[in-house]
C-alpha cells in the first residue's frame, strides 16, 4: 500500500482488537458449568483469528473477511453450549453472530488520502479501541449481575489491549504527557486486578477510556473522505428504509415507557418495545390490553406510530420539505423515487397524492363510525376518539382496537364491519389502484400493476369470504344469524391479510381454514399501500409466469405487453427471501418456546405479514419470544428483501453475452 494512502475505516482495527478476548468468556466456566477442551480451543483460535483480522482485514481484505467469517462461525459452535442453556442471551448471541458475518461478508475498505508515517493509523487504533472498550465495560457489568464473575477477567484483557493501543500511539507521538496518561491508566488497573477491587474495574476503566478519547489531539492535517458517516445509511434505500423506521421504533418505545403514558403500573422495557413496533410496522400484535394497560396519553401515542408507520416518515417528510420550499438533492430523489417506486417527475405530486388520499378516507371513515358509536352507547366525546383511532388503525392495517376483544363485540353490528373492512381495503392497495378502480370495473384499459392488484384484491377477498363461510358454517360462524355470518365471514376474509381485527375468535378455527389464513396472512396486501406480506402484484405475476409455462409460452403478456424477466426474477426472489426469515422465525421459537408448533407458525406469519391476528400465543411468549417476534414484525415491515439488499452495493453490468445452460428440471 502506498505511504501515502491508507484504508478508510481503520478505525475497525482497534475495535477488533479490544473485542479480541470476547469469545472466551463463554467458555470461561462457572460453577455447575463445564467445557470440554475443544470448545475451549474453538474460542482460543476464534479470538486469535479476530486479532489476525483486525491486522490483515485493511490491508488484505480478502484475507481479513476469511479470518473474521471463520472467528464468528468458530466462536458461536464453542460457545453453543453456553447459549443454548441460557435463554437470556441466546437470541442476542444468534442475532450478534449473524450480523457479524453479514458485516464481514459485505465490508469493503474506502481509500482517503493521508500524511505519511503510522501515526494517524495508531491514532484512529486508539480512539476506536477505547470507544469500543465503553460497551464492553456495559456487558461487563450486566453479565456481572447475573452471576457470571469470570466476565471480569475476559473484560480486563479488552481493558489492557484498548490501553496498550493508546500507549503504543502516544510512544510513537513521543509526548511526555500521554506516555504518563496512559502508563498511569496501566498501573491503575494492575493494582485494582492485584487488590480484588474487581466491582470497581468496569467504573475506572470506563472513566479512563473517556479521559484518553477527549485528551487525543484532533489530526488537522487528514484529509477526510467525501462520505460523512451518516451517508452510509442514506444514501442505499434499502438501509435508508431501516433506519428511519428503526428510529421510529426506538422514540416510540420511549414515548411508551413514559410514566404517564401507562394507566398506573409500571410498563415492562421489552413489552414497551413490542408495543412500539408492532405499531410502528403496523401489526397489531399486542402483549398488553390497549385501553387498560395504556393512558389516553400512551394510546394517543400508538396512534401516532400507527400513523408514521403507516404512512411512511420519509414521505411525510418529503412532501413537509417541498411544503417548505426545500429542494431535495437529485441523489435524495433518487433515492425517494427508489423507494416508492414511481417515476422522478411525479415524486412529489405522487407523495402529495398519498396524503391527501390518506387524510380524506382516514377523516370521513372517523366521522361515520363515530356517529355509530355515538349510536351504540358511547358519549359523544369518547365516540369521536374511538371513531379517529379505530379508522386510522384499520386504513393503516394495523389491527389495534380500544376493545380488548378487537370488534367481537360488534359482531352483529354490519355497518362498523362494512366500514372498517372497506377502510382495511382502501388502506391495503395502492390510492392510484383505487382511483382507477371505477375504469376498471367499466372495462377499460388500466395500468397493468394496477389492474393486476385489483383483480388478486378481488379474487381473494370472494374467495377468501366462500372459504370462511364454507369451513366455518357450523364451526367459528355457528350461533349467527345467515346474515350475520355472511357480514363476519366477509369481515374476516378483508382483515385476514392485511390488519389484524378480528369480529369472530379465531382459536378454534378448523384445519383447512387455519391453512387459508396463514397462506392469505402470507400473500397480504398490495404494493403502495400499508399492508404486508409478499403483495398481491407479486402472487400475480408469479400465477401468470405458472399459466405461461404451463402452455409453453416464452413470455409473460398481459394487455399485450411482456413482463420482463427482471420482474419475475424480483417476485421470486421476494417469495424466498420471505420464506427463509419465516423459517428462521418459526425455527427460533421452537427452540426457546413450549408452544405448540401449529400456535407458533400463526404467530410467525402473522408478524411477518405485519397482520397481527393471533390464535392465543402472543400472551404466552416469554422475553426471548417476544424479541423475536419483536424482529419478525420488523423485518416483514421493511421487507425480508430489503434486509438482503443490505447486503448489496450499486453495481453496473458489463454487458456481457453468456452461452445459455439448459439444466434438466423434472
Amino acid at each position: 500500500m502506498n505511504n501515502k494512502t491508507l484504508a478508510g475505516r481503520i478505525g475497525i482495527e482497534g475495535v477488533l482488537m479490544v473485542l479480541a478476548p470476547f469469545p472466551l468468556f463463554f467458555v470461561v466456566s462457572e460453577e455447575g458449568i463445564h467445557y470440554s477442551c475443544y470448545e475451549f480451543l474453538l474460542s482460543i483460535i476464534s479470538s486469535i483469528f479476530i486479532f489476525c483480522s483486525a491486522l490483515t482485514l485493511l490491508r488484505k481484505p480478502a484475507i481479513g473477511k476469511i479470518f473474521g467469517m471463520g472467528a464468528v462461525i468458530l466462536g458461536y459452535i464453542s460457545a453453543l453450549r453456553f447459549v443454548l442453556a441460557n435463554q437470556s442471551v441466546t437470541l442476542v448471541a444468534t442475532v450478534f453472530a449473524i450480523t457479524a458475518f453479514f458485516a464481514y461478508f459485505d465490508f469493503t475498505p474506502r481509500l482517503i488520502q493521508v500524511p505519511p508515517g503510522n501515526q494517524a493509523r495508531l491514532r484512529k487504533r486508539a480512539f476506536w479501541g477505547n470507544i469500543a472498550l465503553l460497551p464492553v465495560l456495559i456487558l461487563n457489568v450486566m453479565f456481572s449481575r447475573l452471576g457470571y464473575e469470570s466476565a471480569i477477567l475476559i473484560m480486563t484483557a479488552s481493558v489492557f489491549i484498548a490501553f496498550s493501543l493508546y500507549f503504543s500511539w502516544t510512544i510513537n507521538y513521543r509526548s511526555v504527557l500521554y506516555i504518563a496518561v496512559s502508563t498511569t491508566s496501566i498501573m491503575v488497573i494492575l493494582l485494582m486486578l492485584y487488590l480484588s477491587l474487581n466491582l470497581y474495574i468496569p467504573a475506572v476503566a470506563a472513566m479512563l477510556a473517556i479521559a484518553m478519547i477527549l485528551i487525543l489531539p484532533r489530526e488537522k492535517t487528514m484529509v477526510e473522505s467525501n462520505e460523512q458517516w451518516w451517508e452510509v445509511l442514506l444514501n442505499h434505500p434499502a438501509r435508508m428504509l431501516l433506519s428511519t423506521f428503526f428510529v421510529l421504533c426506538v422514540c416510540g418505545s420511549i414515548l411508551l415507557l413514559l410514566p404517564f403514558s401507562s394507566s398506573g403500573h409500571k410498563i415492562a422495557v421489552v413489552d414497551a418495545v413490542f408495543t412500539s413496533v408492532s405499531a410502528v410496522c403496523v401489526t397489531g400484535l399486542v402483549v398488553l390490553d390497549t385501553p387498560i394497560d395504556f393512558s389516553i396519553f400512551g394510546q394517543s401515542s400508538i396512534l401516532l406510530l400507527i400513523q408514521l408507520g403507516g404512512l411512511g416518515i420519509m414521505s411525510i417528510a418529503t412532501v413537509a420539505l417541498h411544503v417548505m420550499g426545500k429542494r431535495m438533492s437529485l441523489k435524495q430523489e433518487r433515492l425517494m423515487t427508489s423507494m416508492i417506486d414511481t417515476p422522478n417527475r411525479d415524486l412529489i405530486n405522487s407523495l402529495a397524492l398519498i396524503l391527501r388520499y390518506t387524510f380524506i378516507v382516514e377523516s370521513i371513515g372517523a366521522l361515520l363510525l363515530a356517529l355509530l358509536f355515538y349510536a351504540y352507547g358511547d358519549n359523544a366525546g369518547y365516540a369521536i376518539y374511538r371513531g379517529v383511532f379505530t379508522a386510522i388503525s384499520a386504513f393503516c392495517n394495523a389491527g389495534f382496537a380500544l376493545q380488548s376483544n378487537s370488534l367481537v363485540s360488534y359482531q352483529s353490528s354490519p355497518l362498523i364491519l362494512h366500514i372498517v373492512a372497506l377502510l382495511i381495503i382502501l388502506g391495503g392497495i395502492a390510492p392510484a389502484a383505487v382511483l382507477f378502480f371505477p375504469k376498471w370495473v367499466r372495462g377499460k384499459v388500466t395500468p397493468i400493476p394496477a389492474r393486476i392488484a385489483l383483480i388478486a384484491t378481488v379474487i381473494m377477498l370472494l374467495g377468501g369470504m366462500l372459504f370462511i363461510l364454507m369451513f366455518e358454517w357450523n364451526g367459528l360462524l355457528e350461533g349467527l344469524s345467515v346474515f350475520d355470518k355472511v357480514n363476519n365471514a366477509w369481515f374476516q376474509s378483508a382483515t385476514l391479510r392485511t390488519a389484524g381485527f378480528n369480529s369472530i375468535n379465531l382459536e378454534h378455527a378448523a384445519s383447512p381454514t387455519y391453512l387459508l389464513m396463514v397462506a392469505f396472512m402470507f400473500i397480504g396486501g398490495s404494493p403502495g399501500g400499508t399492508a404486508g406480506g409478499i403483495k398481491t402484484t407479486t402472487v400475480g405475476i408469479l400465477a401468470m409466469t405458472f399459466f405461461s409455462n404451463i402452455i409453453n409460452k416464452r413470455s409473460v403478456i398481459i394487455q399485450n405487453r411482456r413482463i420482463n424477466h427482471a420482474t419475475i426474477y424480483r417476485a421470486v426472489t421476494i417469495v424466498i427471501s420471505g420464506i427463509i426469515v419465516w423459517f428462521l422465525g418459526v425455527i427460533m421459537l421452537e427452540v426457546t418456546q413450549r408452544i405448540p408448533a401449529k400456535d407458533l407458525i400463526f404467530e410467525v406469519t402473522s408478524a411477518l405479514a405485519t397482520v397481527g391476528l393471533t390464535i392465543g400465543a402472543t400472551p404466552l411468549l416469554d422475553e426471548i419470544g417476544k424479541i423475536i417476534i419483536i424482529i419478525t414484525m420488523f423485518a416483514g415491515r421493511i421487507g425480508p428483501m430489503t434486509l438482503f439488499m443490505l447486503l448489496s452495493e450499486d453495481t453496473s453490468s458489463s454487458g456481457s453475452e453468456y452461452i445459455d445452460e439448459n439444466i434438466s428440471l423434472t
